[in-house]
């Protein structure tokens, strides 16, 4: 039986598993999609939201990363969970790029899928690197459109 994403969230949901399979096996991001639609059903628009923050979170991997590395304090990339990089890459990518979505509920998304996903403490994390992005949005939107 399929799991049916039935929503943005479980949307995003998929897009942080296929950017860990990505992390972990360098396949070609459209395999990783298509073994992921095996056991799921997505309906409405939601599988076209999926493709496009996955491609686009992965064409901006290493812009993404900069942005975490310049809002770090005192803490090394490295040293931040990798699920937590990928929700920060993925979420900053989805404020910075789509222009469709509210960046509060990036935001929110973001907390709300670190808290399932990692640590007690990756909910109040993520919420201080996105809250920061947010907070630069103007110039970042400025700068990379």
């Amino acid at each position: 039986m399929k799991y049916i994403v039935k929503s943005r969230r479980q949307a995003r949901e998929v897009v942080l598993q296929a950017l860990y399979a990505y992390i972990l096996t360098q396949d070609d991001p459209d395999k990783i999609l298509n073994d992921q639609r095996k056991d799921k059903k997505f309906e409405n628009e939601l599988d076209d939201f999926a493709c496009k923050l996955l491609k686009k979170t992965i064409e901006k991997l290493k812009w993404s990363k900069a942005e975490i590395v310049r809002r770090l304090q005192n803490w090394e990339y490295d040293r931040v969970a990798l699920v937590d990089r990928l929700i920060l890459q993925m979420m900053i990518t989805e404020m910075v790029f789509m222009d469709d979505i509210p960046p509060k509920v990036s935001i929110a998304e973001g907390v709300e899928i670190a808290k399932k996903y990692s640590t007690a403490e990756s909910g109040a994390f993520v919420n201080g690197i996105l809250d920061s992005v947010y907070h630069s949005l103007e110039n970042l939107t400025a700068s990379t459109h």
